[in-house]
């Protein structure tokens, strides 16, 4: 558990864990950034003692929430932003990850558990250049949920290419286990598209000017990462309903494949049906029927046989039903 806050310094950007620190920032009207992953007694001390957070605030911070959200109290808009962790190309563990942002007019907080690569890549392009931190606290939260939603793009190409592979498998082969992988990727993907959904209304939100926190000159920037978010949702729709006609195609391929073997049987079996009845009569083994004891009985039978069996053979190739 670790917490850094980020000071803005007319050299650039001082780092700093020491939380003491927070109250005389506070007092100075510095900009700062606490970025923490802490869920200890000091950072609920600093959240409600310090900083005076609201006691929802708080807990929401400090407990998961299941959905993205906004909420303005006032002095500072509350955030929660999820983002997207995914284990290489495995996209059928892809998950979410939520990201707790308080913004107000000279600070910001940031609160996720563990290590989470959105702050931590604002935080080291900070360390290069400090600029951003200049323009104020909204412009940090621009740059941390823009990498948030930038890091959705990758996922929704490893989508992309299991789909089109699955879609591959569907047309060139049959397998026992495409059905099982459509619905892992599906039920990945509703995991992600339902997110998704409902965070696009919240930077919608974010980006109309709805809220006195984010300036108005910042806002063009929000409105940038709300078009891409529109994307990523558009995306996930779209890769939602391919696979859901993937599912339509095997099932429709697996179909036409039993129907093929039913007509091959059929057509077997009609071919059988009078030889079967040739044999039959010749088998009922009476006394007086003439055939019997006839010297070429048995060949006349095999050929009779042979000849209606290859004349319905090729009356049906004719037919192409062969």
């Amino acid at each position: 558990m670790t917490t850094t806050i980020h000071v803005r310094t007319p050299t650039g950007v001082r780092q700093t864990s020491d939380l003491g620190e927070v109250r005389d920032l506070l007092e100075r009207e510095e900009t700062f950034w606490i970025d923490t992953s802490s869920i200890d007694a000091p950072l609920h001390a600093l959240l409600t003692d310090v900083l005076k957070l609201h006691p929802l605030a708080v807990e929401d911070i400090l407990l998961d929430r299941p959905g993205p959200k906004v909420e303005d109290y006032g002095e500072y808009l509350y955030m929660v932003i999820h983002g997207v962790v995914c284990s290489g190309t495995d996209v059928e563990r892809a998950g979410t990850v939520e990201l707790d942002l308080v913004l107000s007019q000279r600070w910001l907080l940031t609160h996720h558990r563990g290590q989470l690569r959105a702050p931590a890549e604002v935080a080291e392009e900070f360390a290069r250049n400090g600029k951003v931190m200049e323009r104020g606290p909204a412009f940090i939260a621009h740059a941390v949920i823009d990498r948030m939603v930038d890091l959705y793009l990758p996922l929704t190409e490893a989508f992309d290419e299991q789909i089109d592979a699955l879609e591959t498998d569907v047309v060139e082969r049959t397998s026992t286990d495409i059905v099982p992988r459509i619905f892992r990727l599906k039920r990945a993907l509703q995991r992600v598209r339902r997110t998704a959904m409902h965070q696009r209304e919240v930077l919608q939100r974010l980006s109309r000017g709805e809220f006195e926190q984010i300036p108005e000159r910042a806002l063009p920037f929000f409105r940038d990462i709300h078009d891409h978010f529109v994307r990523v949702v558009d995306l996930a729709e779209g890769n939602r309903e391919l696979l859901s006609a993937a599912l339509d195609a095997y099932l429709s391929q697996t179909s036409n494949r039993m129907n093929e073997v039913m007509k091959t049987l059929a057509l077997v079996s009609t071919i059988m049906l009078p030889l079967t009845f040739i044999a039959g009569v010749y088998g009922m083994n009476f006394d007086h029927m003439p055939e019997l004891h006839w010297r070429y009985g048995y060949a006349f039978a095999l050929g009779l046989m042979a000849v209606v069996g290859s004349g319905m053979a090729l009356w049906f190739r004719h037919k192409k039903w062969l």
